[in-house]
């Protein structure tokens, strides 16, 4: 049975996502910027492998270094845009409360409007 949007978005603990928010974005922060520190090359072992095989592990190396960079600036834009989202359903969620007050009280001045209309 598929629980239906509005009661999924009831069961999130939104405060506990609003506060653990800068955290996620802090900890993207973190490991972008290990990602963007140079790595030091390790000195050569003795009986190190043929230069060839050297020179298509230091590129294989490269290109997982470049992918780790790339990652990691993805999870971080991917955290602020989170931290974006939740502040806007905060935001709807304030603005859907309201909504409902002010529906209430129009609703209550209408029913009265009829009933003092029909006496």
């Amino acid at each position: 049975m598929a629980i239906g949007w509005l009661t999924a978005l009831k069961v999130i603990p939104w405060s506990d996502v609003i506060e653990a928010t800068p955290g996620i974005v802090k900890g993207a922060r973190k490991i972008f910027n290990r990602g963007q520190q140079a790595d030091v090359p390790a000195p050569a072992a003795p009986g190190a492998p043929a230069p060839d095989r050297v020179a298509l592990l230091e590129t294989a190396l490269a290109q997982l270094h470049e992918q780790q960079q790339a990652s990691a600036q993805l999870i971080e834009t991917l955290a602020e845009q989170n931290a974006r989202i939740v502040e806007a359903v905060q935001i709807l969620r304030v603005r859907t409360r309201l909504l409902m007050v002010v529906s209430g009280v129009l609703a209550l001045l209408l029913a009265a409007a009829v009933l003092w209309g029909v006496r």
